[in-house]
């Protein structure tokens, strides 16, 4: 039988997972001067929101169980400052780091670690809190990339999920048999 701990420990896995692959698919949707492209002088660009989420994840991620989650080397506030060495290769290149450094810091943990320790910014966290804090944290930035790309891929876009005017084909309820527990066409992000 599986535990609760274990239960929660693979969905927390599967929606990374799930968002990751949100988060990639829209982005391979724009073009490389819109990847850099900003709707606003506040706004930030996709390459920022990665390269973002690519710092938090280095810092949260490394030594996930044994130190700090804000480490001492990030500098935040760079993560929302283009660089020349910020090509989208680079960029993507770092992104796969940090999702390797995510599942590898939570693939391993048991049942009985989910309620020791950890610190972020030296306040107390359970691992539970701090993994769901992660992902909430992720969900909403990825739900800016989505929304973001679609914006400007405009009439090129493809739906990440289901398509208007199709609902009731993914309905289960209503006879509907073309959705599957963990597909990407789960949710709304269209």
């Amino acid at each position: 039988m599986t535990t609760l701990a274990r239960h929660y420990l693979d969905d927390a896995l599967g929606e990374f997972r799930k968002y990751k692959k949100f988060a990639e698919k829209a982005l391979a949707q724009v073009s490389d001067e819109e990847w850099i492209r900003t709707v606003d002088p506040e706004s930030n660009s996709l390459a920022l929101i990665v390269k973002h989420l690519t710092g938090n994840m280095r810092s949260r991620w490394t030594d996930f169980l044994t130190a700090d989650g804000e480490k001492p080397d990030r500098n935040r506030d760079t993560e929302f400052e283009r660089s020349e060495t910020d090509t989208r290769d680079a960029l993507m290149a770092r992104w796969e780091s940090g999702w390797r450094l995510l599942f590898a810091a939570l693939e391993p943990l048991t049942d009985d670690d989910l309620q020791k320790t950890v610190a972020i910014r030296g306040e107390p966290h359970t691992v539970l809190q701090a993994i769901n804090r992660q992902l909430t944290h992720y969900a909403s930035h990825i739900g800016q990339i989505v929304f973001l790309a679609k914006h400007l891929a405009g009439p090129r876009w493809k739906t990440l999920s289901i398509p208007r005017g199709q609902s009731r084909q993914f309905d289960v309820s209503k006879g509907g048999s073309s959705y599957r527990p963990g597909d990407t066409t789960e949710g709304g992000l269209r």
